[in-house]
């Protein structure tokens, strides 16, 4: 059975740095979206730098979950979710769940969706045929 591959751990906070001011006519006038290239998975090792790297990818999809949670509650949400998933011989995810042990924040609908990113996401093909799980912790909390 091979070993879990333990990453290390992953702090989202709810809102970025400011920054420095900005004024309203520093802005241009039609602020065009970059798009940010996607991660060709194909190109990418087997590794667990590879994986987190993968991960941190799909960072604004956690953060999303993360701040939509936010928005629903009352009161400050932060803690650790302790993630664990099988990546599959295909580099796709099966059995993404919110571990009970080592999470400290306990919501369920941030677990779910953080669940839901995890099923969807591809990695690179194991070299050996096999699933490896994964243990991969989140650190939430709010910038205020």
């Amino acid at each position: 059975m091979p070993l879990p591959l333990t990453l290390l751990a992953f702090t989202l906070v709810a809102t970025p740095d400011a920054g420095p001011a900005v004024s309203p006519q520093d802005l241009p006038a039609a602020p065009v979206a970059t798009p940010v290239p996607a991660l060709d998975v194909t190109q990418l090792p087997f590794t667990p730098d590879s994986i987190a790297q993968v991960v941190r990818a799909h960072q604004p999809d956690i953060q999303d979950c993360y701040e939509k949670t936010l928005a629903l509650r009352q009161q400050k949400l932060q803690g650790r979710l302790l993630t664990h998933f099988l990546i599959t011989p295909a580099g796709t995810v099966t059995g993404a769940q919110v571990q009970k042990k080592g999470t400290t924040l306990k919501d369920k609908d941030l677990n779910a969706c953080v669940e839901g990113v995890l099923s969807g996401l591809h990695f690179p093909k194991p070299p050996d045929g096999k699933s490896h799980p994964v243990e991969y912790p989140f650190n939430l909390h709010a910038v205020d």
